[in-house]
């Protein structure tokens, strides 16, 4: 009895129990309900290999895939004055920032670094909608001022990713005066003779849209990203006529003059190496334009003596 017990009956069980599969393999993606290997999704940037939706993706994940072998570094951003205004709705505005941070890893809704991309510096900027929904902050604010202080010094462009559900309440005007601000760091930027590029990503509203996201040299968007200022709903109550079909969509703005271009995520790079070389009279990108090998030392001759 005791073998049975100890060794047939574990042995059965073994061989017809469930297995374990770690529930974070598979990505299902939203629009089309295709299963999708987290592997294969992030290889290919977060874009569905099935219907081309383009997913989030993570502020420093888009930094990694945009410069050359992923190196980058980033720029310091100065912090602003903590909770100005002792905000508190459900919870106070200081307890909210550190969940934020703690669900992120992010100090704030703006990461910025400096770097080659196709072998040609520039100057990025990549607003997180994960941050409290990527709101236009006082750092926010700082981050933008000095991406392009940074680009006036080291003489580079700047290219800006924008994702944001608007100004952040919890800073009232503060948070709506990041609007004029970054405006006059924009033409700052253009003052200079630098070249200001804008990928508008999904959602891109509010004061951000009236403001830095439609202030680029270049307006680029992402497929399908919805960009407007006030909401469809809202704009639909306030004129009373329906709107038409993609209204607030980037291929709708396209065809209507507010785009430049409309990119997949996975061409993104190409295309910004392009247009950056253009703007700033460089000469076009090469593929696989690597610097030469560096040349192997000639062979030192021995003396026939010294070599018996």
């Amino acid at each position: 009895m005791n073998w049975i017990t100890n060794y047939v009956r574990p042995t059965i069980n073994s061989l017809f129990s469930r297995r374990e599969v770690p529930e974070n393999l598979w990505t299902k993606c939203s629009e089309c309900g295709t299963m999708l290997f987290h592997r294969e999704l992030a290889d290919n940037l977060n874009v569905c290999t099935n219907c081309d939706h383009h997913m989030a993706i993570g502020a420093r994940e888009r930094l990694t895939s945009l410069f050359d072998g992923g190196v980058f570094t980033e720029v310091a951003v100065p912090d602003p004055v903590a909770d100005p205004l002792h905000f508190r709705d459900q919870k106070k505005y200081t307890d909210r920032i550190k969940e934020a941070r703690k669900k992120t890893g992010e100090k704030d809704a703006m990461l910025v670094a400096e770097g080659d991309m196709g072998r040609t510096g520039v100057v990025v900027a990549v607003q997180d909608f994960s941050f409290m929904g990527g709101s236009m902050s006082m750092y926010v604010g700082n981050a933008i001022v000095a991406a392009a202080q940074r680009a006036i010094d080291l003489k580079r462009p700047l290219i800006l990713f924008s994702a944001a559900g608007g100004a952040r309440m919890q800073e009232g005007i503060l948070g709506l005066m990041q609007m004029p601000r970054t405006t006059i760091a924009v033409q700052m930027l253009k003052e200079a003779g630098l070249p200001y590029i804008v990928v508008l990503t999904h959602p891109t509203t509010g004061g951000v849209t009236a403001s830095y996201a439609m202030l680029g040299d270049v307006q680029i968007a992402e497929p399908n990203a919805l960009i407007g200022f006030a909401g469809a709903r809202v704009i639909e109550q306030t004129i009373g006529e329906k709107l038409p079909e993609g209204f607030q969509r980037a291929e709708y703005l396209l065809d209507h003059g507010m785009l430049d271009r409309v990119t997949k995520r996975t061409d993104l790079k190409d295309e910004l190496v392009t247009i950056i070389r253009l703007l700033t009279k460089q000469p076009p990108p090469v593929k696989g334009d690597l610097p030469a090998p560096a040349p192997e030392p000639e062979p030192t001759a021995v003396p026939i003596a010294e070599a018996n």
